[in-house]
């Protein structure tokens, strides 16, 4: 059930705030040359030497500004490799230091553990890939104005379908069969990169900074999972599947509630926004444990070893944090 609930938050809710970045992003652009055309129309020209003389100071100004910001770039790149790699170390120890004080006590990960966890990450890396590849090539073949034009609630509707048919025909499939098996996950990731596509219209620094600090936060969360006492944190199935609740009922706010509610909207972008990162955060913790569960259980023969189905939830956390690290930075940049 928690798979049905988390899916919509990670396909139908990105759509709705990409056309306030997108528009604002237009807006500087076309905003910037205003003043310049603006100021040479009501320019006083008395004499020839006068014009000149203003022409002259502006383009020097143009050229003098041009030069200005050209090794900018190359300074800030190298401070964000190293803001985002600080990030990530001192993501891992704090949030291990916190919350992993009590570390297992059976000797350490054993090996069939260790082997299953990885794969399982593995798939999650190359499903994640999959959805960046595809969302990149439907863009450029001009698929995310098709879908920006439609309406929201068959985008909501036709994503819901496609995307929890094919989770669910992927989760009844035996893992031995393998055809059937890779096909239905190959288009679970490709229902997604259709709707995550119009996410290419944001900058791709921007991307690129979302991504980073969500592999930060996903991996420091699971690095405590996978060092924690044996199920520690699945009792925090309950609590979550609550939150994902009102976290759902928050993002859709925006299409039921009428505009004039700015407050009550305001707030339920909060919900969405910094709820959504601590709920799928601690799915993240709840989901490696149970992970490392079930590979227990099938190192006894109790269940099938399946690390698609596995990979299939991380995914869905993954997906869901970006989407909100990619919204919260897009405000940043809009207050600068």
């Amino acid at each position: 059930m928690a798979f049905v609930l988390r899916s919509p938050f990670a396909i139908s809710t990105c759509l709705k705030q990409l056309p306030k970045a997108t528009t604002t992003t237009s807006r500087a652009f076309h905003s910037s040359p205003k003043p310049l055309n603006f100021h040479t129309r009501t320019t006083p020209s008395i004499t020839t030497l006068s014009k000149s003389r203003n022409a002259f100071q502006q383009s020097f100004r143009r050229s003098y500004q041009a030069p200005a910001q050209i090794p900018s770039p190359s300074g800030t790149l190298a401070q964000r490799l190293l803001y985002g790699a600080a990030i990530v170390s001192g993501t891992v120890v704090a949030t291990n230091l916190i919350f992993n004080r009590e570390t297992r006590e059976d000797g350490g990960m054993p090996p069939f553990e260790r082997q299953f966890l990885n794969e399982t990450f593995l798939h999650t890396g190359l499903g994640v890939g999959i959805i960046g590849v595809a969302a990149q090539a439907l863009h450029r073949s001009g698929w995310s104005y098709k879908l920006m034009t439609m309406n929201p609630w068959v985008v909501i509707g036709g994503g819901l379908v496609l995307s929890i048919g094919s989770m669910y025909a992927t989760f009844a499939t035996d893992p031995d069969n393998y055809v059937q098996k890779y096909t239905l996950w190959s288009t679970f990731n490709l229902a997604q990169a259709a709707i995550l596509s119009p996410l290419f219209f944001m900058q791709p620094a921007l991307l690129a900074r979302a991504g980073l600090y969500t592999v930060a936060m996903m991996g420091s969360i699971a690095f405590v999972g996978a060092t924690a006492k044996q199920e520690k944190y699945l009792y925090l199935g309950g609590p979550l599947l609550a939150g994902v609740a009102i976290v759902a009922v928050s993002g859709f706010a925006p299409l039921v509630l009428p505009a004039t509610a700015a407050r009550t909207l305001m707030w339920s972008e909060r919900i969405w926004l910094y709820g959504g990162l601590a709920v799928f955060g601690g799915f993240t913790l709840y989901d490696t444990q149970k992970i490392l569960q079930h590979a227990r259980m099938s190192e006894r023969g109790l269940v099938k070893k399946d690390v698609v189905n596995e990979s299939i939830s991380l995914e869905l956390d993954f997906l869901n944090i970006f989407i909100r690290m990619v919204q919260i930075l897009g405000m940043r940049n809009q207050r600068k």
